[in-house]
């Protein structure tokens, strides 16, 4: 997961306010081949987008992109923020298994478990930065009155690189304790499946 950009878009003027953060969500996939673990695995790292947190390749990622666009009023004497509008643009990318003819039964039921808990774990990177956005517009809006638009542009701009850093600080503490639990989460997955599966 990384955060791509951050862009303030200033408008005066205009009207309204928002409750919360706006989300677009788009899937794009990357085919991988194999039919055995090891050759998907292998498939994984070779294939797999780079994320430039980690400088490595990792079997899914979500792009984040962060738009904020407010509103000012301007009286000559004072300046406030009268609205502030964030609007949250993930693109989560998966992996999509084209299975060989060889892949066996056990080979597809584990990577139909994996490749659902990287979709899992993708989804909760997008509810993270959509909660943060909405952190976003209650910081925004809470600047106040300050003496000239420019000030209050400026306070806006440190607001969002606090709030901004906060979210990728948060981001990567979610991938160091995925990381650190995948091999037990993985497992509980697979015999929880597998009861189901018996159970059926």
């Amino acid at each position: 997961m990384m955060r791509t950009a951050c862009a303030a878009l200033l408008l005066l003027g205009a009207t309204g306010h928002s409750d919360a953060a706006e989300l677009s969500k788009t899937y794009s996939y990357f085919s991988i081949r194999g039919n055995t673990l090891d050759e998907i695995e292998a498939e994984l790292s070779r294939r797999g987008p780079n994320v430039n947190t980690t400088g490595q390749r990792h079997p899914g990622a979500t792009r984040m992109e962060f738009k904020t666009r407010l509103t000012y009023a301007d009286t000559g004497k004072r300046c406030e923020i009268t609205s502030a509008k964030v609007r949250v643009t993930a693109k989560v990318i998966l992996p999509r298994w084209r299975a060989g003819r060889k892949a066996s039964a056990e080979t597809r039921f584990v990577w139909d478990t994996l490749a659902s808990d990287i979709k899992r774990h993708e989804e909760a990177h997008v509810v993270i930065a959509r909660n943060y956005g909405r952190k976003l517009e209650e910081a925004l809006s809470g600047i106040g009155r300050q003496r000239t638009c420019e000030q209050a542009s400026a306070k806006a701009t440190k607001v969002t690189d606090r709030i901004l850093g906060r979210h990728d600080a948060e981001q990567q503490r979610f991938d160091r304790v995925e990381s650190a639990g995948f091999e037990k989460r993985l497992l509980r997955l697979l015999e929880k499946r597998m009861k189901a599966r018996q159970q059926g």
